[in-house]
């Protein structure tokens, strides 16, 4: 069977599994007793009673969908192997920043897997038991990162078994890893058979841990003599409970939860993720499993048979990982990573639009939503894709009473709302959009009158508050016509959203269509000059949020413009996105103590990408860094000073990689590993400032 067939439920699947984190993540860590006596029952969204924001960072959708990146990063393999996914955890983690709770050596099972990585423990032997001990190689974490991985292989749960197993060990051992490997045949098998007790006695097969099995047993057991989710926890609780596993947090009560509630959810989609979060254990672990699961099971009819979790959600999400670019994303673009991913390990050969917003999948909205932003006087509107009402895709902008100085405005996210950000895990991102880039529009008005479609962007300025910068209006046709145009100089400040003003001189009711959005290359000139700090007591403005570091300290500067600090090798800064393909970074770099340091270019991850370093007093080099191995491309001779400034520019073009120093060209190579990626800095045992970043496309993205 096609991937083709099995598209939407893979999106269902993606909008499950953030719609259930969402639901359980303002409760996690709260007690059993306290979510009941404060919710009763989560049956909705409650993070605006609890305060916090409903899109946060957070490790269950990071590490589901960062993780699963091993796959395409290693050639779409049906066997990719543990270490595979090992190397992709030390690319994509920064360490004590990003994805994974840091709780230190011993505590965290994921951090101490982590330092194994780090150390030199490849895994599996990175996760196992007798490396670290059987109570911490049992604790949760295994199963919470798995479903994409399984929503890749559609009614194969045999190679989803495998790829989940490879995954897992990478930090767990034992149960854990089997329980793991139990949701992956769930899931693999949901998108052919529906029926949950034939999915359970299927699943089954695919464990080996006798002692799982009978867990599974028991509560099955239960959930058949009794439908009310609070007898089955009092009935759980005692026997499979955290008071009767050692550690903080075991898998054994948090996957027994997991099946009551798909078991007692049925074919509701919104009491199976209710259930999840309401029963406490790990909420948002076990409500993203649960909805996962029945959101490939169920399809989005399925999910949309209850309360409307979409609208909120918009399928925005953030993958927050050191390839800063693509953290900013949603179920949309996360969805054709899984298709292709699932095309390639079966052979296929499938379409995947690689424009950024194609709307492409039922009710899609990618991320837009009527913009906060003060515009004036505000017009109504209504936002869902035209694929809901006929059999086009298409971003539906049904607008009330625009009329002079009475505008109707949409947005979505192209970096991080540092109004909207929770105290739980670090959120590093770039911006997805650059000045200087071009926003290429498709769209058309559906409705009789004349209207006028005009882009803007917010942006935070130096002193972290967002302005607008408004483009020139568009009077939309009925027929799709594309509209060009270039993003106006921010002065290296970073974008936050981009929006389109619907304007009317004349009332206008009616609706406007947005077919696709996308912009290609990297940005024709880009850049942060001279020292832009404001004040020496705020050495992390928003403008330099834009970064993804992790050098140790990555600063503003009181001199130039920042300063990059490292005390081990290959501390990396990035900016930029995989659209950046054929471009130069360029600044004047002053070294003080270091081993090395230099420029970045194509950097997908903190452990692949180019550089162009110099190197103890004499050397100049370009390397090759890929996962923890470098080869040197290109080195010559090169004699330097501390604390005087060196013009640098490394250039990507095609598969030639070009060093000029002060104007002159000191270094070529060629390979073709990487043709996309973010640039920046690379520090080693040292500290180097940085005058400037420029970035300039060299290609034909423009």
């Amino acid at each position: 069977m096609s991937v083709k067939k099995y598209e939407n439920n893979i999106y269902a699947g993606v909008l499950g599994k953030i719609l259930g984190v969402y639901l359980g993540r303002p409760v996690e860590g709260w007690g059993y007793e306290k979510i009941r006596d404060t919710f009763g029952e989560i049956r909705y969204y409650v993070h605006e009673k609890v305060g916090v924001p409903l899109i946060v960072a957070d490790d269950d959708i990071s590490g589901t969908f960062a993780f699963f990146r091993a796959i395409a990063d290693h050639g779409f393999k049906k066997n990719t192997p543990a270490k595979a996914f090992g190397d992709t955890w030390l690319n994509y983690i920064i360490e004590n920043k990003t994805i994974l709770w840091w709780g230190g050596l011993g505590r965290s099972t994921e951090h101490t897997a982590y330092l194994n990585l780090k150390n030199g423990i490849e895994a599996p032997r990175s996760g196992s038991a007798a490396v670290n001990g059987k109570i911490l190689a049992e604790q949760i974490g295994a199963q919470i990162f798995i479903d994409a991985i399984a929503m890749a292989c559609p009614g194969d749960p045999d190679t989803a078994v495998e790829l989940v197993r490879n995954a897992a060990s990478v930090s767990h051992d034992g149960i854990a890893v089997e329980a793991a490997c139990h949701l992956a045949a769930l899931e693999a098998m949901a998108f052919e058979e529906k029926r949950v007790d034939v999915l359970l006695d299927r699943a089954a097969g695919y464990v080996k841990s006798r002692e799982l099995l009978d867990i599974i047993r028991d509560v099955r057991d239960i959930c058949s003599r009794e439908t009310d989710w609070r007898k089955v926890r009092a009935y759980l609780d005692p026997k499979y409970g955290y008071e009767v596993y050692h550690g903080c947090c075991h898998m054994v009560p948090n996957h027994a939860m997991v099946i009551a509630a798909f078991i007692l959810g049925g074919d509701d989609f919104q009491k199976s993720i209710s259930i999840a979060a309401s029963a406490a254990w790990d909420t948002d672990c076990n409500a993203g499993n649960v909805g996962a699961l029945n959101g490939i099971r169920l399809g989005i009819e399925g999910i949309h048979a209850g309360a409307d979790f979409r609208g909120p959600v918009a399928d925005l999400m953030y993958v927050v990982t050191s390839d800063g670019g693509s953290v900013v994303t949603d179920a949309v673009l996360e969805t054709k990573k899984i298709v292709e991913a699932a095309a390639k390990m079966r052979g296929e050969s499938v379409f995947v639009s690689k424009a950024r917003y194609t709307f492409e999948y039922p009710g899609a909205v990618q991320g837009f939503l009527k913009c906060e932003f003060d515009h004036g006087a505000a017009a109504d509107v209504r936002i869902f894709n035209r694929n809901e009402i006929s059999e086009e895709n298409g971003l539906c902008i049904e607008c009330s009473h625009v009329a002079e100085g009475v505008t109707a405005n949409v947005s979505t996210q192209t970096f991080i709302d540092f109004s909207k950000l929770a105290a739980n895990f670090s959120t590093v991102a770039s911006p997805t959009l650059y000045s200087s880039q071009v926003v290429c529009t498709a769209a058309y008005r559906e409705s009789d009158g004349q209207v006028y479609l005009r882009p803007y962007i917010l942006y935070y300025d130096i002193d972290n508050q967002i302005q607008v910068i408004y483009g020139d209006g568009w009077e939309l046709s009925r027929q799709p016509e594309t509209y060009f145009w270039t993003v106006p100089d921010t002065k290296g400040m970073s974008i936050c959203k981009l929006g389109y003003q619907i304007e009317s001189r004349k009332r206008f009711d009616g609706r406007i269509v947005l077919k696709e959005i996308d912009w290609t290359g990297a940005p024709a000139d880009f850049s942060q000059r001279g020292m832009l700090m404001n004040s020496i007591w705020n050495t992390n403005p928003l403008w330099l949020a834009g970064f993804a570091s992790s050098a140790a300290q990555f600063a503003a500067d009181f001199k130039r413009t920042y300063c990059v600090s490292h005390t081990e090798t290959n501390g990396v800064v990035t900016i930029g996105s995989r659209e950046w393909k054929d471009y130069s970074v360029e600044s004047v770099i002053y070294y003080s103590l270091h081993q090395e340091g230099g420029l970045v270019v194509r950097s997908t991850g903190h452990r692949r990408f180019y550089a162009a370093l110099l190197s103890g007093f004499c050397k100049a080099q370009i390397i090759l860094e890929k996962d923890g191995e470098r080869r040197v491309l290109g080195e010559t001779e090169y004699p330097y000073k501390e604390e005087t400034g060196y013009r640098m520019k490394l250039t990507a073009k095609g598969s030639r990689l070009y060093l000029d120093i002060n104007g002159k060209r000191v270094l070529e190579a060629e390979d073709e590993t990487f043709g996309c990626g973010g640039g920046g800095f690379l520090i080693s045992k040292g500290t180097m400032t940085c005058d400037s970043l420029i970035v300039k496309n060299e290609g034909s993205g423009l």
